[in-house]
């Protein structure tokens, strides 16, 4: 008997001749380029480096598009955003040492986000790998060890030959959910040695999927079926996998209320009436939701910001779909279902019995009445204004990207994101710079349509070096820059916290005339102004920079044990400034 694991595909005569006689002049940097080609790959994203010469010299022999960014970190988070609008794993190139570790936080967001992020680094010669003992530049005891924290897996090619198959398999595991970023680790030398291996063929990579259980999909949809008061919280996996179609179906073949989490934004219509939007960091929605009978959360942890800072306590019984093992029922004990998103909901689908209850629409009108009232008695115009009038500005499907800034919380909640996969923050690891770079990986993605990004001046500081970037790629990125003088959220944490903030406040420089210094065309704008200035960026080709001054407040949360506005400080900050 012949079973298909047991057939091998014999070359034909004229591959045979050219695995005989490869090109001239390859070295192992071309086995890369060649492996990611071969994968699907059109783009990679980097920065040169001391050991990584040789994989930067084959660029020159590959169609590969290279992007490079001004700093490790920043050509991070255009991968990680490239990653997140195509759904392809991006490959990111490095050198060692210093170069490496600092495309750490921006792996950290990947990690967090579920982000493919192929990063592949250089190491110090083969004879110098686990020692620390030979004095070469950039050498570390352990390199590995500072990424296998922080990536979904690591890899590593010590000679020539296997580079194919070590780059093969880290895709393959950034494309298997949950995805995630992985490190592959090449010595300099090998990149840099001739090779007369042959060319590399299309490697077979192709995710694993992940199917629910149907065992346990059973009991989840009869739970569904006969529950008095269901609700669902979705979160980024169902806008990960493409699932926010099925979303929609199951939800309304249940009459069941939807909230998503500010990592799911877009993963359900805004203004459908069992849409109770994002309010998660409101008490009405967080009791609305402790309040079901039977709780289904889709693609979500439910950590710290999906769950109202832990505050959040389902009194019912939680069905939890989330590819992530390491976050199935680690916040709420549930019926875990260990399952990609999408699949989990064409299970419930197939499965799950029609029910009706008007009564539950009129609840969620009714919450967010409630939510609606709180921010009305709190003299927020200035901060509604400048959300609704970004909110204008922008065409439905331009993506925007946020950095931890004053508005990026404002638009956590209170942002209709009108299309699935158009709204992403740096809320995975919390870490500063993310808009602007991340906003540029999205351009190169799909230069056809503009993006915008959003960072406060603090933030705006982590990547201003990147207005060069944009220049020199000719990117249709319009940079909205809120200045309010310094790290905005700090600022506003420590007063609440201590009485006065300290280490808050920013000498910055006149970001008009530095982006006009890269050529990049900018404007000062006003709130009034703000949307047909933002709108008039948009429309134009290439980058662009608006600068706002303004210094934007918070809206105060819900008091755990009520309806009493609470100061900030029982919220903690996920890192934002």
């Amino acid at each position: 008997m012949t079973h298909d694991h047991d057939l091998v595909l014999r070359p034909t005569a004229a591959q045979t001749e050219a695995a005989l006689n490869p090109p001239p002049g390859r070295i192992g940097g071309d086995l890369v380029l060649e492996t990611l080609r071969g994968l699907g790959a059109t783009t990679v994203f980097g920065l040169p480096g001391q050991h990584a010469l040789g994989v930067f010299d084959a660029l020159r022999r590959s169609d590969l598009r290279y992007v490079g960014l001004r700093v490790e970190n920043n050509a991070g988070f255009a991968a990680d955003a490239y990653g997140r609008i195509t759904g392809e794993a991006a490959p990111l190139l490095l050198s060692a040492g210093p170069g490496a570790l600092t495309a750490l936080p921006a792996l950290q967001e990947a990690a967090a986000a579920c982000a493919p992020v192929l990063a592949i680094g250089a190491q110090v010669p083969v004879r110098g790998l686990g020692g620390g003992r030979h004095g070469y530049l950039h050498e570390l005891r352990d390199q590995q060890a500072s990424f296998r924290d922080i990536v979904k897996s690591v890899h590593q090619a010590r000679t020539a030959s296997q580079i194919p198959s070590a780059i093969a398999a880290a895709w393959e595991s950034a494309l298997t959910a949950p995805h995630g970023p992985v490190w592959v680790e090449i010595p300099a030398d090998v990149l840099s040695a001739p090779t007369g291996l042959p060319v590399v063929t299309p490697p077979d990579a192709t995710p694993h999927e992940l199917p629910p259980r149907p065992e346990l999909t059973a009991v989840a949809a009869h739970l569904l079926t006969h529950a008095e008061r269901p609700a669902i919280v979705a979160g980024g996996g169902v806008v990960r996998s493409d699932a926010s179609g099925k979303l929609r179906a199951l939800a309304e073949k249940l009459d069941a209320p939807v909230v998503t989490t500010f990592g799911g934004k877009g993963a359900f219509p805004w203004e459908h009436p069992l849409s109770l939007q994002s309010w998660l960091e409101d008490r009405h929605t967080t009791d609305f939701l402790a309040d079901a009978d039977v709780l289904l959360v889709v693609g979500s942890g439910l950590g710290e910001l999906s769950s109202n800072y832990h505050t959040f306590a389902p009194r019912g019984r939680v069905i939890q779909i989330e590819a992530d093992l390491g976050k199935l029922e680690s916040n709420h004990p549930a019926l875990g279902i260990h399952a990609d998103a999408r699949l989990g909901l064409q299970a419930l689908l197939e499965t799950v019995g029609e029910r009706r209850d008007p009564a539950g629409r009129e609840r969620v009108r009714e919450v967010l009445a409630k939510v609606g009232a709180r921010l009305d008695a709190q003299d927020l115009t200035l901060e509604r204004q400048v959300l609704e009038a970004v909110r204008a500005a922008l065409p439905d499907d331009v993506p925007s990207f946020w950095d931890m800034t004053i508005l990026a919380y404002w638009a956590w909640s209170a942002f209709d994101a009108r299309r699935p996969n158009t709204m992403h923050s740096a809320q995975g690891a919390g870490g500063l710079g993310y808009a602007y770079p991340a906003a540029l990986g999205a351009a190169v993605a799909d230069p056809g349509r503009p993006v915008l990004a959003v960072s406060g001046d603090g933030g705006a500081l982590y990547s201003i070096a990147e207005l060069a970037t944009a220049r020199q790629h000719d990117l249709p990125v319009t940079w909205l820059i809120v200045d309010d003088g310094g790290y905005g959220i700090l600022r506003e944490y420590m007063t609440d916290t201590f009485g006065q903030a300290t280490g808050t406040e920013l000498t910055r420089p006149d970001y008009v005339a530095l982006a006009e210094s890269f050529g990049v065309p900018a404007v000062r704008t006003t709130p009034e102004a703000l949307g047909a200035d933002l709108a008039e960026a948009l429309a134009d080709p290439g980058p662009s920079v608006v600068v706002l001054p303004a210094a934007l407040r918070m809206f105060a949360p819900t008091h755990p044990t009520g309806d009493r506005p609470a100061t900030r400080s029982p919220r903690p900050t996920p890192g934002g400034r």
